[in-house]
C-alpha cells in the first residue's frame, strides 16, 4: 500500500502541529466536543443494568469488556458517567500514556458509568468520534500531554482544562468519517498479525516446558529403561536413576537473613545483596542489586552466597528459583531459601529441575494452591526429588543450556516483530491523523 501527501497545505499556526492539509482546520478539542459533560440519562429503576468499566477492563487498542455490568444503584454516585457515542481516555499515568481509551456504543440501557480516571469525550454533531479516539491515541497528543501532566510521581493525570484547550487538526465530517474506518480495517489487520506473532511466542513457551520437563525426568537416552519413580508428580524416570530427599542429597537447607538491615546498606563498593526479586528462572537478575557492608557480610555466615548455590523464593513467585553463577563469588542474601547443594549435585541441574513446570505445580499443590504463599525449608527439606549420576546432570545442563537458548534467540526475535507491528501501528495512526498522508482514496 502506497500512501501519498495531501495535494497542498497550509501553515496550521501552532509549531507542534506545523502544516495541515487545506481544508481542515485546527481547533481546540472543546469546539470539536464537549470534555466531561454533565447531562445524564435518568432512570426510574434503580436496579437497572448499566455498563459499567473499571479501567482494567479498557484496552490500550480501544477495545473494552462488552458484558461488564453494574446496578444503577451501585455505581450511580462516585464513578464517571458516559453514554452510547462517547470516546473515553485515560488520565492516569502510565495508562494516558499507553494509550487506553475506547469509542462506546450499544451500551446496556445505553448508559455507563466507570473509573473517575475517564475523560469523556461528546463529539458535536460536526465531528466522528471514532476519528476523536484515534486522534487521542496519537503520538501527537499523548507525547504532548505526558509533558502536561499535573500531580505527584506515579499520580500524574492530564487535566480537563488541557484536555479542552488542545489544538487539534481537524478535516471536515466526511473526511473524518473515512480516515476512521481506514484505520478501523488496518489497525485490525496489523492487531490479527500481533496476536499471531504472540500465538507464536506461546507455542515456543510451550515447547520450552515440555523440552526442560522431559529432559529433567527423562534424561537424554531416548532408549533407557524406565521405571515407577514412586513420587506422583514425577512419574517414570530411567531404571538407574532415584529418588531422594532433598535434605539427604543437600549440605544445608537454611533461610537468608531476615531482620532489619537498613544500617547495614552501603554503595557498590560493598557486598551483593540478593532478594526475591532478583530470582529469575533459573538465574540471578543483576538489574536491582542492592548492597550491604562487608563487615555485615562476614558477620552473617549463614546466608553466604558461594557459586553453584540456589536460592528460591519464599514469597511472590513462590518456589522460583535461581542458581548462583560464578560472577558472583562474594554474595548475601535476604529472607529467602538458601539451599547449599552436595558435593553429588549439580546446582544448575536442580535449578532447571526446581523451574520446571511439574515441580512448581508439585510446590502450590504443598501450599494448597496458592502461588502467594510463603515457602518453608520444611517444604524443600522434605521433598522428594530426582537423584541422578552427577555425569548427566551435566550432560542434562550442556543441552537445555544450549536448547532452550535457542528457543529464548526465537522468541526474542518475535517479540521485536510485535515491537515493529505496534510501533507501524502508531506512527500509521500519527500521520493519517495529522494529515501527513492522504489516505481518501485507498477508504473509498
Amino acid at each position: 500500500m502506497q500512501m501519498k501527501p495531501y495535494p497542498k497545505y497550509k501553515d496550521s499556526g501552532i509549531e507542534w502541529i506545523g502544516e495541515i492539509p487545506e481544508g481542515w482546520e485546527s481547533r481546540r478539542l472543546r469546539f470539536n466536543c464537549k470534555v466531561n459533560p454533565t447531562e445524564q440519562i435518568g432512570v426510574s429503576n434503580k436496579k437497572t443494568k448499566v455498563t459499567f468499566l473499571p479501567m482494567d477492563r479498557v484496552s490500550v487498542d480501544g477495545e473494552y469488556d462488552r458484558e461488564s455490568e453494574a446496578e444503577y444503584c451501585e455505581v450511580s454516585t462516585g464513578y464517571t458517567y458516559f453514554t452510547n457515542r462517547d470516546v473515553l481516555i485515560a488520565k492516569i499515568t502510565p495508562c494516558f500514556e499507553n494509550g487506553k481509551g475506547c469509542y462506546v456504543d450499544n451500551l446496556t440501557n445505553n448508559i455507563g458509568f466507570g473509573t473517575t480516571e475517564f475523560h469523556v469525550l461528546r463529539s458535536h454533531n460536526n465531528m466522528n468520534p471514532e476519528f476523536i479516539l484515534y486522534f487521542s491515541r496519537s503520538h501527537l497528543f499523548r507525547i504532548i500531554g505526558e509533558a502536561f501532566m499535573q500531580g505527584a510521581a506515579g499520580q500524574k493525570r492530564i487535566s480537563t482544562d488541557f484536555t479542552k484547550d488542545f489544538r487539534m487538526p481537524t478535516p471536515p465530517k466526511p473526511e473524518q468519517r473515512e480516515i476512521a474506518t481506514f484505520l478501523d480495517k488496518k489497525t485490525s489487520e496489523i492487531n490479527d498479525l500481533i496476536a499471531k506473532n504472540k500465538e507464536l511466542i506461546e507455542l515456543e513457551k510451550e515447547k520450552r516446558v515440555a523440552l526442560i520437563n522431559h529432559a529433567v525426568t527423562k534424561g537424554l537416552d531416548t532408549n533407557v529403561k524406565l521405571k515407577d519413580s514412586g513420587v506422583e508428580w514425577i512419574g517414570e524416570i530411567p531404571e538407574d536413576w532415584g529418588i531422594r530427599k532433598f535434605s539427604h542429597i543437600s549440605k544445608r537447607i537454611s533461610v537468608g537473613f531476615v531482620g532489619s538491615i537498613e544500617k547495614h546498606y552501603t554503595d557498590e563498593t560493598g557486598i551483593p545483596l540478593l532478594k526475591t526479586g532478583n530470582i529469575g528462572n533459573g538465574e540471578v537478575l543483576l538489574n536491582k542489586l542492592s548492597y550491604v557492608t562487608k563487615e555485615f557480610h562476614y558477620a552473617n555466615v549463614k546466608s553466604q552466597l558461594i557459586p553453584g548455590d540456589i536460592i528460591i523464593a519464599r514469597h511472590g513467585e513462590s518456589g522460583k528459583s535461581a542458581v548462583i553463577a560464578k560472577m558472583l563469588k562474594h554474595a548475601n542474601c535476604l529472607n529467602i531459601v538458601l539451599l547449599k547443594v552436595g558435593s553429588k549435585m549439580y546446582g544448575k541441574y536442580y535449578s532447571y529441575l526446581m523451574n520446571a513446570h511439574i515441580f512448581l505445580e508439585h510446590l502450590q499443590a504443598i501450599q494448597g494452591g496458592s502461588v502467594q504463599g510463603v515457602i518453608n525449608t520444611e517444604d524443600i527439606s522434605q521433598m522428594k526429588v530426582i537423584f541422578l549420576p552427577k555425569p548427566e546432570q551435566e550432560a542434562i545442563v550442556e543441552y537445555l543450556d544450549k536448547h532452550t537458548a535457542n528457543i529464548d534467540k526465537t522468541i526474542k526475535k518475535i517479540n521485536k516483530n510485535i515491537e515493529l507491528l505496534e510501533e507501524y501501528k502508531q506512527s500509521l495512526i500519527h500521520h493519517v491523523v495529522t494529515g501527513k498522508v492522504d489516505v481518501r482514496e485507498i477508504a473509498a
